[in-house]
């Protein structure tokens, strides 16, 4: 397929692609980046997002943002920075789309107990999930395991922030090591301006969806926030614009003049690291001595204020503790259940856990759990722990 040819030097291309593990023939239709952002949209792991955690858990409202909702703003804003930029937009999409695949139930307090839980297993990393599950647990083609997708997808879901090789070391990140090591991934090297672009679409996202998100949950109102830096100045600004309009509509445009902002400040200060390192080539993008993609310090620093509110009003409200709690309590029960009687689980996981090497055993419970929705982990828990257990089966 024909490949368009106004992309900037240091953007990548599908023509130069490295290509793909496992060769295939060339799709007639889709450019090679094209196809692997379908093979993640028709991927299990992808559908599974719809009821996993951000903040909030699946089930407690039609409204907020779930992995799946999430991905796909993030991917929205990381095609139109890499259309600005003038970069590969297949291949940035792609990316966004991939980046939280290997998230378990319940958010980060679902993260935080598979870490506990497999610390003494080598331990539990989200971004080494996510390499999993595209290069591995994914099994739907016949002719090789995971997605089989091409080098640059590959490369951008493992360092889309920065440089991996200094973590490899660590237990949980063995897995990027071990991987195909004849398949060279630069481990030590800046990835794409593509997966620049994903990664920081995925703060401009979160830091929005969450104001947003948190608002509409009560947890603070629309002026708790006009003292804080970006999002105050804006909420003033929109108020002076619609006086008549509602806290519904004013939430609304504010959040889409935030997100509208960010994105301006993220252009500006990408072009100038461009110019003043002498970037020209998508060799030079990942030798350079710094992220590319970025935040201005201004912007840096208006968004470590908005974190610390949001973290002291949103992330640690009693609501959302008590829900992580639950969320601990229950990831960590039935991770011990399976680790001591792996014959309870599905057969097909069963088959896997039920080996007398632990670390093997506590890998397919982890990869088991990690791959649960919020709703599934729930309705699994009951069956496995209440009392009506004999009525289920």
């Amino acid at each position: 397929m024909s490949q368009l040819t106004d992309h900037a030097s240091f953007a990548e291309t599908s023509v130069a692609s490295r290509g793909r593990l496992f060769p295939e023939n060339i799709s007639r239709t889709r450019t090679a980046f094209a196809r692997d952002r379908d093979r993640i949209i028709h991927c299990t792991a992808f559908r599974r997002l719809k009821e996993k955690t951000q903040v909030f858990v699946a089930h407690e409202g039609d409204h907020y943002r779930t992995r799946l909702t999430h991905s796909l703003e993030v991917a929205q804003i990381a095609r139109s920075i890499a259309h600005a930029l003038r970069l590969d937009t297949d291949l940035a999409e792609t990316v966004a789309l991939a980046h939280d695949l290997g998230h378990p139930p319940f958010g980060h307090a679902g993260e935080d107990e598979l870490q506990a839980q497999m610390e003494p297993w080598g331990g539990f990393d989200h971004n080494v999930q996510t390499f999993r599950v595209v290069t591995k647990l994914e099994e739907r083609y016949p002719a090789f395991d995971g997605l089989n997708l091409s080098w640059e997808t590959v490369e951008g879901v493992i360092k889309h922030n920065g440089p991996v090789s200094h973590r490899l070391d660590e237990p949980a990140w063995r897995a990027i090591a071990d991987y195909a090591p004849d398949w060279d991934l630069r481990l030590d090297s800046f990835a794409s301006l593509e997966a620049q672009a994903a990664a920081i679409a995925d703060d401009i996202a979160y830091n929005n969806h969450d104001v947003d998100d948190g608002v509409q949950a009560g947890l603070f109102s629309l002026d708790d926030l006009a003292g804080v830096p970006l999002i105050g100045p804006i909420l003033l600004e929109t108020r002076r614009d619609w006086p008549d309009q509602d806290e519904r509509m004013i939430r609304i445009e504010a959040v889409r003049r935030m997100i509208g902002a960010m994105i301006e400040d993220v252009l500006a200060e990408t072009g100038r690291r461009i110019e003043a390192d002498g970037i020209h080539s998508r060799e030079s993008v990942r030798m350079a001595r710094r992220t590319l993609v970025a935040f201005s310090d201004g912007m840096l620093a208006d968004l470590g204020v908005l974190r610390k509110f949001l973290f002291e009003r949103m992330y640690r409200h009693y609501r959302v503790n008590r829900t992580r709690s639950q969320a601990r309590r229950l990831l960590g029960e039935m991770f011990q259940l399976f680790m001591a009687e792996p014959g309870v689980l599905p057969p097909e996981w069963s088959e896997k856990a039920a080996v007398e090497d632990r670390h093997r055993r506590a890998r397919a419970v982890c990869d088991y759990i990690a791959g649960m929705t919020d709703r599934y982990a729930i309705e699994e828990h009951r069956k496995l722990f209440s009392l009506d257990l004999g009525l289920d089966l």
